[in-house]
Protein backbone atom coordinates (compact mmCIF):
# COMPACT_ATOMS: atom_id res chain seq x y z
CA UNK A 1 0.00 0.00 0.00
CA UNK A 2 1.32 3.47 -1.23
CA UNK A 3 1.89 6.03 1.94
CA UNK A 4 2.68 9.60 1.47
CA UNK A 5 3.81 11.54 4.76
CA UNK A 6 4.47 15.00 3.96
CA UNK A 7 6.44 17.57 6.79
CA UNK A 8 8.34 20.60 7.02
CA UNK A 9 5.74 23.43 7.03
CA UNK A 10 5.16 25.92 9.21
CA UNK A 11 4.98 29.77 9.66
CA UNK A 12 7.58 31.63 8.30
CA UNK A 13 7.83 35.49 7.09
CA UNK A 14 7.40 36.93 3.71
CA UNK A 15 10.93 36.45 1.56
CA UNK A 16 12.01 33.24 3.75
CA UNK A 17 12.37 29.90 3.11
CA UNK A 18 10.81 26.48 3.61
CA UNK A 19 11.65 22.95 2.94
CA UNK A 20 9.04 20.72 2.76
CA UNK A 21 9.78 16.90 2.13
CA UNK A 22 7.36 13.63 1.47
CA UNK A 23 8.72 10.12 2.65
CA UNK A 24 6.55 7.73 0.48
CA UNK A 25 6.48 3.63 0.99
CA UNK A 26 5.11 1.30 -1.13
CA UNK A 27 5.47 1.42 -4.42
CA UNK A 28 5.34 -1.29 -6.16
CA UNK A 29 7.93 -0.89 -8.78
CA UNK A 30 9.63 2.16 -6.96
CA UNK A 31 9.68 4.07 -10.64
CA UNK A 32 6.75 6.72 -9.57
CA UNK A 33 6.01 10.20 -11.05
CA UNK A 34 5.30 12.99 -8.27
CA UNK A 35 4.36 16.07 -7.67
CA UNK A 36 3.56 19.08 -4.81
CA UNK A 37 0.65 21.20 -4.85
CA UNK A 38 -1.27 23.54 -2.69
CA UNK A 39 -4.79 24.22 -1.79
CA UNK A 40 -5.64 27.69 0.33
CA UNK A 41 -9.44 27.92 1.69
CA UNK A 42 -12.13 28.78 -0.40
CA UNK A 43 -9.56 28.29 -3.66
CA UNK A 44 -9.39 24.93 -5.52
CA UNK A 45 -6.12 22.46 -5.57
CA UNK A 46 -3.00 23.36 -7.38
CA UNK A 47 -0.33 22.53 -9.21
CA UNK A 48 3.02 23.44 -7.52
CA UNK A 49 5.96 21.50 -9.31
CA UNK A 50 6.17 17.52 -10.94
CA UNK A 51 9.02 15.89 -11.37
CA UNK A 52 8.88 13.07 -13.80
CA UNK A 53 10.65 9.37 -13.37
CA UNK A 54 13.46 10.85 -15.67
CA UNK A 55 13.93 14.19 -13.44
CA UNK A 56 12.31 16.23 -15.98
CA UNK A 57 10.53 18.69 -13.64
CA UNK A 58 7.57 21.52 -14.33
CA UNK A 59 6.65 24.33 -12.88
CA UNK A 60 3.58 26.62 -11.96
CA UNK A 61 4.28 30.39 -13.49
CA UNK A 62 3.59 31.34 -10.10
CA UNK A 63 6.25 29.68 -8.46
CA UNK A 64 9.39 29.43 -11.22
CA UNK A 65 12.73 30.29 -9.80
CA UNK A 66 11.43 30.15 -6.24
CA UNK A 67 10.59 26.64 -5.39
CA UNK A 68 12.38 23.41 -6.62
CA UNK A 69 11.57 20.18 -6.53
CA UNK A 70 14.03 17.22 -6.15
CA UNK A 71 13.69 13.18 -5.81
CA UNK A 72 15.80 11.22 -3.42
CA UNK A 73 15.40 8.05 -4.36
CA UNK A 74 17.75 6.28 -1.75
CA UNK A 75 15.72 7.92 0.60
CA UNK A 76 12.15 7.74 -0.98
CA UNK A 77 11.88 10.87 -0.45
CA UNK A 78 10.24 13.64 -2.36
CA UNK A 79 11.85 17.30 -1.52
CA UNK A 80 9.99 21.05 -1.77
CA UNK A 81 12.48 24.00 -1.37
CA UNK A 82 10.91 27.46 -1.28
CA UNK A 83 12.58 30.64 -1.08
CA UNK A 84 11.37 34.13 -1.47
CA UNK A 85 8.12 33.44 0.08
CA UNK A 86 5.17 35.61 -0.32
CA UNK A 87 2.09 35.71 1.62
CA UNK A 88 0.07 34.18 -1.53
CA UNK A 89 2.09 30.76 -1.00
CA UNK A 90 0.57 30.43 2.02
CA UNK A 91 -1.83 26.72 1.70
CA UNK A 92 -1.79 23.48 2.48
CA UNK A 93 0.44 21.59 0.66
CA UNK A 94 0.28 18.08 -0.56
CA UNK A 95 2.45 15.57 -2.42
CA UNK A 96 1.60 12.99 -4.91
CA UNK A 97 2.08 10.01 -6.57
CA UNK A 98 1.07 7.83 -9.74
CA UNK A 99 3.00 5.64 -11.89
CA UNK A 100 1.12 7.42 -14.90
CA UNK A 101 2.72 11.58 -15.31
CA UNK A 102 0.23 13.55 -15.05
CA UNK A 103 1.97 16.57 -14.25
CA UNK A 104 0.60 19.40 -12.86
CA UNK A 105 -3.05 18.10 -13.15
CA UNK A 106 -4.62 16.93 -10.10
CA UNK A 107 -5.83 13.27 -11.33
CA UNK A 108 -2.44 11.42 -9.19
CA UNK A 109 -3.73 7.92 -7.43
CA UNK A 110 -1.93 8.70 -4.49
CA UNK A 111 -2.42 11.94 -1.63
CA UNK A 112 -0.51 13.06 1.51
CA UNK A 113 -2.13 14.35 4.33
CA UNK A 114 -0.44 17.76 4.21
CA UNK A 115 1.44 19.83 5.83
CA UNK A 116 0.89 23.44 6.14
CA UNK A 117 2.53 26.70 5.10
CA UNK A 118 1.92 29.71 6.17
CA UNK A 119 3.80 32.79 5.35
CA UNK A 120 3.06 35.88 6.89
CA UNK A 121 4.72 38.86 8.97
Amino acid sequence: QVQLVESGGGSVQPGGSLTLSCAHFGYPDGRNCMAWFRQAPGKEREGVAAISVDRTTRYAESVKGRFTISQDNAKNTLYLEMSSLKPEDTAMYYCAADNRQWWLLPMYNYWGQGTQVTVSS
